[in-house]
């Protein structure tokens, strides 16, 4: 059974090389805000009320998982700790028309690791590489979805990879395994730095932005979107807060 569903995956995963983001990097007229009056929005995301108690994640029926944990895994959709939620991406969804950024060539990373997704939600710019790691001893598959479209490939070893860039705007784009339909991980894609991950403190920090007025968005995978208008002075700080839960 797995020989077979190995060789389907690698049908999909060569059907897909060609449709995946692996063409030549566009050229790009860099414009970017000027930083003697560049000023930094920043700010936290909190939870209010009890946080949920996060479902079991059904890996005992999986050998090849439930060997890699030493007790029950969880499917973390919500964390928080001392009142601030964790895994939430925020970013500047408007206020940045006419600039261009050109992006890193560095890639950002998203491992399987124990059959989960690690990090479960991060992001990355458009055209920048995305590298997915397999560190599992089990065969796993990378299967995205974005507006109108998706791609699939396999990870078949430990200390596989594979990169992919996505060349459009995707807030968010699902990764999933269907393996392991357990898998969950979300990426956030847009075409400029200010974007961030918060960690268990809740916090995010955007230095760099011109002056003008911005909407920044803030997304959880749980709770889905809330957008706050901010603006900016030249050299100015702003602080942002963003409330999800009960």
């Amino acid at each position: 059974m797995m020989r077979t569903l190995a060789a389907v995956l690698l049908v999909a995963a060569t059907a897909c090389d060609n449709a995946g983001p692996s063409d030549s990097d566009p050229a790009v007229v860099v414009k970017l805000p000027d930083p003697a009056t560049a000023g930094t929005i920043a700010g936290r995301v909190t939870f209010k009320g009890t946080p949920p108690a996060n479902p079991k994640l059904p890996v005992g029926g999986s050998s090849e998982c439930s060997a890699l944990h030493s007790g029950p895994a969880f499917d973390e959709q919500v964390l928080v700790k001392d009142g601030r939620l964790q895994n939430v991406f925020v970013y500047v969804k408007e206020g940045l028309e006419g600039y261009a950024f050109d992006w890193p060539k560095t890639p950002v990373m998203i491992s399987n690791q124990k059959c989960v997704y690690t990090p479960r939600v991060m992001g990355a710019q458009v055209h920048q590489p995305i590298r997915f790691v397999n560190d599992d001893p089990t065969l796993h598959n990378i299967h995205a979805f974005m507006t109108g479209k998706e791609f699939n490939f396999s990870l078949f070893n430990k200390g596989t990879t594979s990169d992919r860039k996505i060349r459009t705007t995707e807030v968010m784009v699902r990764v999933k395994c269907d393996i392991h339909p357990w898998m969950i991980g979300y990426v956030g894609v847009v075409p400029h730095p200010f974007f961030a991950t918060t960690g268990e403190n809740g916090a995010f920090e955007f230095k760099g932005l011109p002056p003008g007025e911005f909407t920044i968005e803030a997304w959880h995978e749980k709770y889905g979107t809330q957008t706050r208008k901010a603006k900016l002075d030249a050299k100015g700080t702003l602080d942002v807060e963003f409330s999800f839960g009960s």
